[in-house]
């Protein structure tokens, strides 16, 4: 069987060494040890100068909008992961889609701006399978309309954006580490600002609102991870640019077997250096979409319609109209890719792919 993913786990040894050092201290959670060494490596091995651990990219996205303090109406992409558009529906916030461009598939800064109205306080853009926004244009908007900007980055890992860190952008940018990103800390995320005043907002929200252990800045929830969560970080972190090398090799396999064969692929932003989180392909149909994942699935091979429905689609969201995005998701699909996937089985992935297109 060829699951989608399939997670990254380290030596075995090397996560009960740490495990080991957990049952001697018996410090499990409330930041400690490990937590805090995980964070100032992620912060070198990132290049970020703020950056703190939680316990999912979910929870990251609330307590950013939280932190910005945003209301009313709030610019987003209708093709991501359903916790992007619920992230701002939790904090009491509507969505408001602006559609995608067809080649990049991120959020299309002139929809953007056609979007704005009296009430917009913040973009919320997600760099979509790790490809940057056209960060540039955003930035212009957001100074132009006095908006707050919020990256979902959740597939950024490693990824640079004009010579740095693309987490770097933004007013708060936010990135997940749950098991099916190439690096993980099994269940995980994190925050990341250049602001030290909303880095000093989102450490309180992380932790119920505690300044003290007998005072409290405002209201908070409890984000913190744990020390077991911070081992598997750890541990991964030392292969992350193996893994990431190892991605590049496979969708280099993929492309040359699949150019010109009946797909489109993800137009990938020049100015970025990528790190292979997917490898998406977009078919000329939904129908030639559905028979390929079908007969995939007769070889025991799991592919992954990434992002579908459209979250304009979505029954408790006022219907607006994002036609690319409605289209693009209809004929999307996520071929598998992970570590220990080999070049004998992308090479079937792709046979398959090549024969049932042309029925």
């Amino acid at each position: 069987m060829i699951q989608v993913t399939s997670p990254f786990l380290p030596p075995k040894e090397e996560y009960l060494k740490y495990i080991d050092k957990i049952y001697h201290k018996k410090w499990l959670t409330n930041m400690g040890p490990l937590s805090s060494e995980l964070e100032l490596k992620l912060k070198d091995y990132l290049g970020v100068e703020h950056l703190l651990f939680l316990n999912n990219g979910t929870l990251a996205l609330q307590i950013s909008i939280k932190a910005l303090k945003l209301e009313g109406e709030i610019i987003t992409t209708p093709f991501s992961f359903i916790a992007t558009t619920t992230s701002i529906m939790w904090e009491n916030c509507q969505p408001v889609f602006a559609d995608i461009d067809p080649e990049t598939l991120n959020i299309n800064p002139e929809k953007i701006e056609e979007a704005i109205t009296s009430k917009t306080t913040g973009i919320l853009a997600t760099h979509v399978f790790g490809n940057p926004c056209d960060i540039s244009a955003i930035e212009k908007i957001a100074q132009k309309h006095n908006l707050k900007v919020i990256y979902d980055a959740a597939h950024c890992f490693g990824v640079n954006y004009k010579e740095k860190s693309v987490l770097e952008y933004g007013d708060i940018s936010t990135v997940s580490f749950h098991a099916t990103k190439l690096f993980h800390t099994v269940e995980g995320g994190a925050v990341i600002s250049k602001s030290p005043e909303l880095i000093y907002r989102l450490s309180k929200l992380r932790n119920f609102g505690f300044k003290t252990s007998e005072s409290f800045d405002g209201i908070g929830i409890n984000g913190k991870n744990s020390e077991f969560h911070a081992a598997m970080g750890l541990c991964n972190l030392k292969y992350a640019d193996e893994i990431i090398a190892k991605r590049k090799v496979q969708c280099g396999i993929y492309k040359r077997l699949l150019s010109n064969k009946g797909v489109a692929f993800q137009k990938i932003n020049d100015a970025s250096d990528y790190n292979y989180s997917y490898f998406p392909v977009i078919f000329e149909s939904e129908e030639i979409l559905l028979k390929v994942k079908k007969e995939l699935e007769n070889n025991w091979i799991y592919a992954r319609r990434y992002f579908f429905p459209s979250l304009s689609d979505l029954e408790y969201i006022v219907k607006q109209g994002t036609p690319v995005s409605d289209n693009i998701s209809k004929r999307i699909l996520c071929l598998p890719l992970y570590h220990e996937l080999e070049k004998e089985e992308i090479e079937l992935i792709c046979r398959i792919i090549i024969r049932y297109i042309k029925y």
